[in-house]
């Protein structure tokens, strides 16, 4: 009989993490589950804790491989769920012990193809206690179809905190792009999901821990530079291909003005300054095909677009202004 739920763990070099992350799901209330680790040819003892953990817990299956990035680990492990439906959970986070169970239990309620829920931003302290703030994009349980309500797409790409009805994302050949050495390959999976989920099932609670404090997490290497443009090139040859390109255009230059604008502030100067010319040279391609709704967009980013546009040099010294302080005050 096939799991109620496969959770698929990615894992590179997490040894410091990882314990926590794979008991948190051994715990679960939800006992019907599969839990499949993908070892991306870690280097430290992440393998090892794996394998400790299967010898006690036969849910636990692992893969193991040579290095070939996020996405070609997680189209691996989607390739071998078993699971009615599918959660994500990264190695260096953890989950809570009811929410697998919770989520599942909505889900089949109204058979939905995905359940999304809130979760926890969470730092360790220097006393070592961990600091937990819930995000709150969610504010009330409800059940939505992104075609017609597209706030959702305004949420952050948290693809782990939510569980996907596996034959949903099978029957619409739904996965990632296995970029090696990519990262923020949750864009282009968490858009997908959006644009052809029907049904989606949001709940105010949160479940998952996700640690913003991992020194070594791909969010903090800033010589992934272009991973962003990929991921929505990736993005635009999907809903080309399904023919909803019209359906979802102006959504997604939306979604990408604001991940640039994201991507941009990360950068340093020099970095900066060649993904600018990137970002502006598609804002020109985006607006003369009339891809963006004035509706859609704060007063205050519908300004920076169009300062970008038609004033780049200016633009360009106001945003790096505006980082600098930013940086200076924060530090």
């Amino acid at each position: 009989m096939n799991p109620k739920l496969s959770v698929l763990v990615p894992v590179y070099n997490v040894e410091k993490y990882l314990a926590q992350c794979l008991q948190s799901l051994v715990d679960q209330t939800l006992p019907e589950i599969e839990i499949i680790c993908v070892n991306d040819g870690s280097t430290d003892g992440s393998l090892k804790i794996i394998k400790d953990f299967m010898a006690n817990d036969a849910r636990i299956t692992c893969i193991s491989k040579k290095n070939s990035g996020y996405g070609d680990s997680m189209n691996r492990a989607l390739a071998e769920a078993r699971g009615e439906y599918v959660a994500i959970l990264e190695s260096d986070d953890w989950i809570d012990k009811d929410a697998y169970l919770e989520m599942y239990r909505v889900a089949e309620e109204v058979h939905a193809d995905v359940v999304k829920s809130n979760f926890y931003r969470m730092r360790t302290l220097k006393n070592g206690a961990s600091e937990n703030t819930k995000i709150t994009e969610i504010s009330a349980q409800k059940v939505i179809n992104p075609r017609e309500d597209r706030e959702i797409f305004k949420f952050a790409p948290a693809i782990w905190s939510a569980i996907y009805r596996r034959d949903f994302l099978n029957k619409n050949k739904i996965d990632f792009l296995p970029t090696p050495g990519a990262s923020y390959q949750d864009l282009s999976f968490n858009f997908k999901v959006w644009t052809l989920a029907k049904k989606v099932v949001l709940l105010p609670k949160a479940y998952v821990h996700y640690r913003i404090d991992n020194e070594n997490s791909s969010i903090n290497d800033p010589g992934k530079v272009n991973c962003v443009v990929n991921e929505y090139a990736e993005i635009e040859t999907f809903l080309s291909e399904r023919g909803i390109f019209t359906d979802f255009g102006e959504t997604m230059n939306e979604a990408k003005f604001r991940n640039y604008h994201w991507n941009f502030q990360r950068l340093n100067k020099s970095l900066a300054k060649d993904f600018y010319q990137t970002w502006r040279k598609e804002l020109l391609s985006a607006d003369e095909e009339k891809l963006f709704n004035r509706e859609h967009f704060s007063k205050k980013d519908w300004l920076a677009l169009r300062t970008i546009i038609k004033h780049p040099k200016i633009a360009y010294l106001i945003l790096r202004t505006r980082i600098a302080l930013k940086r200076l005050r924060s530090a």
